[in-house]
């Protein structure tokens, strides 16, 4: 599944790229959110799959944390 290969790059990542990740994330979940305004975007799924993968990335970014503990 292209899910759980996102993880698993996701896993190997340290926190400074998972940080970098995050805020691409949310930068293209914003131009989404955009041109879905202004009637320019042609796949309104990819608004889901962004949100989704920001939540992924922010998942794995807590667990790091708990286990530097």
């Amino acid at each position: 599944m292209k899910s759980k290969k996102f993880v698993e790059d996701l896993n190997n990542k340290s926190a400074a790229e998972l940080a970098q990740e995050l805020v691409a994330a949310k930068k293209e979940l914003f131009n989404l959110r955009f041109q879905n305004a202004t009637n320019q975007l042609d796949n309104t799924a990819r608004i889901k799959e962004v949100r989704k993968n920001i939540a992924r990335i922010q998942t794995v970014m807590t667990q790091k944390a708990k286990v530097a503990e």
